[in-house]
C-alpha cells in the first residue's frame, strides 16, 4: 500500500487502494461496484462490462501538509486493518430517502416506519439533511441537538398570501430531542453495515438528558372518580368500551381491534391477537405492541357481565339493520357492524369526559356546592394508567400488573407506576418492621 502528499490550491494525499472491480461503458465511463452493479450506464444508457482496474483515491482540503500526512497515517493504517470506506459522495438527505427509508419499510410496522419519516422530514433533513454523510461527527449531532431544543420550530406549511402569519411554536423537548437521536443512530448503524461510514459517530453524540419514567407526571383517576365516571355514561353505547379500557388496561388499539372469537366469556378471558391502530388517519391491522409480554387477559365478574349486556344489545341491532348490517366479527362496532375508527374513539371519550365535567357544574350550580368536585380531564390512554396504578394500590403484585398491561418486561412497570402510589413503600417498611420488631 502506497500513498503520496502534495499541494495544489490545498494540501492533498493519494493513496493506492489496489485492484477493485467495476463497470465500463463503451463511452469511456467507469463506475466502482460498491453496493449493487448499475443496469445501464447513467450518461449514455450503454452496456455495461464488469472488470477489474486499478484505484487510486485522492482526498483534498486539507490547510497544512502535516494535517494531510497524518490523515494518510490513518488512511494506510486502516487499509491494512481492513476497515477502510472509501469516502462516499453523498448526503444525509439522499442517504436517509433514498437508501435508509425504503430500505426498513418492509422489516418495521406501518405505525413505527411513518414514525422515523416524519422525523426524518420534518427534523433531520432541514437541520442536517445537505451535510455529507462522511462528515458527520458526534460535535455535528450535539450542535444539531443543541438548535432543536432552544430555537423555535418552523413551520411545516407556511402561510398562504394575505393570511396572518403563524405564531413560531416553542423548541422541541429532551425527549422528543432523544428520538430524533435514536432514528439517526439507527439510520448511521445501517449506513455502518452498509459501508457508507466506517463508524456509527451517533455513539460519539450526547442527546439531552431526560427524567425517568418514575419523574414522570402521569394523569389518572382515583377509584372513586373511575367510579364517577362509569356511572354518569351507563347509558352510552360505549360504555363498555370505556369499561373494558379501564378494568383491563388494554391500549386503544387492542380494544379496537377485539374480536368476539379472541373472547371467552364464560371462562373470563380475552386473547390479545391483534390490533387496529391509526397510520396516517389509515387504519391497519397490526400486532400487539409487545406480542410476548401478554397472550390473555383475565376478566372480573362485574366487566364480564357489562360485555354479555353489550354482546345482547349488538345482537338486536344486527337483527333491526338486517341486510345492512356487516358482519365483521369485531366486538365493538357502529350500529351497522362497521369498525370505529381509532381516531374517532379518543375523540369521543374526550367529548364523553367534557360532557360529564358540564353536567358536574351545572349540578354544582344548581345546588350552591362551591366545593364539588369536578372529574379531572385525562386521555383515553390515561384509562391504561389509571388501572395500572389502582391495581397497585390495591396490592396487586407489579409482576401481575405487567402482564396485564402487556409490559416487555417488570421493569417499565416498576420506572413507571411506583411513584404514582406514594403509599406503597410506607405500607412496606411498616409490615416489614412489623415482622422484625413485632406488633
Amino acid at each position: 500500500m502506497r500513498g503520496s502528499v502534495r499541494k495544489r490550491s490545498t494540501w492533498e494525499y493519494k493513496v493506492e487502494l489496489g485492484n477493485q472491480p467495476c463497470q465500463r461503458c463503451e463511452c469511456g465511463a467507469r463506475f466502482w461496484l460498491e453496493r449493487k452493479p448499475l443496469d445501464r450506464c447513467p450518461k449514455c444508457g450503454g452496456e455495461l462490462r464488469e472488470q477489474t482496474e486499478r484505484r487510486q483515491s485522492c482526498v483534498t482540503g486539507f490547510a497544512t501538509k502535516k494535517a494531510a500526512q497524518a490523515a494518510l497515517t490513518d488512511c494506510l493504517s486502516s487499509l491494512q486493518r481492513g476497515t477502510y470506506v472509501e469516502p462516499a459522495r453523498i448526503i444525509l438527505r439522499e442517504y436517509l430517502t433514498r437508501e435508509w427509508l425504503p430500505a426498513i419499510e418492509s422489516t418495521v410496522k406501518p405505525s413505527t416506519y411513518l414514525t422515523y419519516k416524519v422525523y426524518v422530514e420534518r427534523r433531520i433533513i432541514p437541520g442536517i439533511g445537505n451535510l455529507p454523510l462522511q462528515k458527520l461527527s458526534g460535535a455535528t449531532l450535539n450542535a444539531f441537538y443543541g438548535r432543536l431544543l432552544t430555537e423555535p420550530r418552523a413551520e411545516v406549511k407556511p402561510a398562504a398570501e394575505g393570511e396572518e402569519k403563524p405564531k413560531a411554536k416553542p423548541p422541541l423537548s429532551a425527549l422528543t430531542v432523544r428520538h430524533v437521536h435514536a432514528v439517526l443512530h439507527r439510520a448511521l448503524k445501517a449506513a455502518v453495515r452498509w459501508g457508507y461510514v466506517p463508524r456509527n459517530v451517533a455513539d460519539q453524540a450526547d442527546p439531552p438528558k431526560t427524567k425517568t419514567e418514575a419523574g414522570r407526571t402521569l394523569h389518572v383517576w382515583t377509584v372513586a372518580e373511575l367510579q364517577t365516571f362509569l356511572a354518569s355514561t351507563g347509558e352510552d353505547r360505549l360504555y363498555p368500551l370505556w369499561t373494558l379500557l379501564a378494568m383491563t388496561g388494554m391500549r386503544r388499539g387492542e380494544v379496537c381491534g377485539l374480536r368476539w372469537s379472541d373472547m371467552d366469556l364464560a371462562a373470563g378471558v380475552v386473547a390479545i391477537q391483534q390490533a387496529r391502530i391509526s397510520v396516517g388517519y389509515q387504519v391497519q391491522i397490526s400486532e400487539p405492541k409487545t406480542r410476548r409480554g401478554r397472550r390473555a387477559v383475565d376478566l372480573d365478574a362485574g366487566t364480564i357481565a357489562v360485555l354479555k349486556t353489550w354482546r345482547k344489545r349488538q345482537l338486536e341491532e344486527r337483527m333491526e339493520w338486517g341486510a345492512l348490517w356487516t358482519d365483521t366479527g369485531f366486538v365493538f362496532t357502529r350500529e351497522n357492524g362497521l369498525p370505529w375508527h381509532p381516531d374517532r374513539i379518543s375523540k369521543l371519550f374526550d367529548e364523553t369526559v367534557a360532557r360529564v365535567q358540564k353536567d358536574q357544574r351545572e349540578e354544582a350550580e344548581r345546588t350552591g356546592d362551591k366545593d364539588a368536585k369536578i372529574l379531572p380531564r385525562i386521555r383515553l390512554h390515561d384509562l391504561r394508567h389509571t388501572h395500572a396504578t389502582v391495581a397497585l394500590a390495591a396490592g396487586e403484585h407489579p409482576k401481575i400488573v405487567s402482564e396485564r398491561l402487556g409490559h416487555a418486561n417488570i421493569a417499565i412497570t416498576l420506572d413507571t407506576y411506583s411513584h404514582v402510589v406514594p403509599g406503597l413503600q410506607k405500607e412496606a417498611a411498616a409490615r416489614i418492621g412489623a415482622l422484625v420488631f413485632g406488633g
